[in-house]
């Protein structure tokens, strides 16, 4: 195994590449189209205040979202453009962040963007659900029933969504990347040499995939709306949009949960309804893609080593 034993690491499928994250870097590999890898390198910047605010229980949830949105968006837009790029153009070169006085404003509207763009989503699925349930109240009548079908319009919702979209040329190959992704991690994590062999042999589940937190938010959400009112309905409607910053605060915890215990007999399933999920929003990654994935993952390694010279961290997403 490399000297990184325990690298701080998010994963993030990205178009025709794949995006690690480390405690001091994030990496971006993409394959462009003339079958060159090439990279963006982001420093993860210390911002005291944020550091701060990570260490406190639920509230870090949406610290993080918030870091998340602004450094994937970037990589994104990165990734996007490398592919998009026709071949016999202008070799681009690897992208670093460099110091800009305006780049906090610019990282709190990039930050900003991400964050309107989760929250509309998320608004959708939480706000349609109530509608729909509404509807069915003359036969599920009473505060219990009323919220458990609510919740399961909103789990068959999600289902349904990423179902359609993974039908789709791109979002399939998004989730090739995810699952390989996913693949080097565990190949990582299991001590065994990182090759492309020894990473297609290994699970493209994994407990701390952005995908479990997505279906524990509804899990979470079902039992916080069992202690608030549903009636009238403008009252249900309120005390849903104002509770989802709560919901996501508590599914992170549920997440960082289902990772500790993952190794734990009885508790580990605490964690397979995310794993379940998983199995739709990743998909069996081809060689090539895996050697992207590879790619991006080893690059991050030498760049924490260089940093910290094998210095272990606690892993976290």
């Amino acid at each position: 195994m490399s000297e990184v034993q325990k690298p701080v690491y998010g994963g993030q499928a990205v178009v025709e590449g794949v995006m690690f994250g480390g405690k001091h870097h994030t990496v971006t590999a993409v394959r462009r189209k003339d079958s060159t890898i090439v990279y963006y390198h982001l420093p993860r910047e210390s911002k005291p205040v944020v550091n701060r605010l990570k260490k406190i229980p639920f509230l870090r949830g949406i610290v993080s979202l918030l870091q998340s949105s602004a450094t994937g968006s970037k990589h994104l837009n990165f990734s996007t453009e490398q592919y998009e790029e026709e071949d016999g153009e202008k070799e681009v070169e690897t992208k670093k962040e460099t110091k800009d006085p305006s780049k906090l404003s610019l990282w709190l509207g990039v930050a900003v963007i991400g964050v309107i763009s989760f929250l509309f989503g998320k608004l959708l699925f939480t706000l349609i659900p109530v509608f729909l349930a509404k509807l069915t109240e003359p036969i599920f009548s009473g505060h219990t029933a009323q919220v458990l079908v609510e919740s399961l319009f909103k789990l068959i919702l999600l289902l349904v969504y990423i179902y359609v979209v993974s039908l789709t040329p791109l979002i399939k190959r998004v989730f090739q990347y995810h699952g390989a992704e996913h693949k080097v991690i565990n190949c990582f994590e299991s001590g065994k040499e990182l090759t492309v062999a020894n990473v297609q042999a290994s699970s493209r589940l994994h407990y701390r995939c952005g995908s479990s937190f997505i279906l524990f938010t509804v899990i979470v959400g079902m039992f916080v709306y069992l202690l608030v009112p549903i009636d009238p309905l403008w009252v249900r409607v309120v005390n849903r949009i104002l509770l989802i910053p709560v919901v996501l605060g508590i599914a992170f915890e549920v997440l960082q949960l289902t990772n500790k215990v993952r190794d734990t007999p009885i508790l580990r399933y605490l964690g397979y309804p995310g794993l379940w999920l998983q199995l739709l929003t990743t998909k069996a990654p081809t060689d090539d893609q895996v050697e992207v994935a590879l790619a991006s993952f080893q690059e991050l390694l030498r760049m924490e080593k260089e940093t910290e010279k094998g210095l272990d961290s606690d892993v976290i997403v």
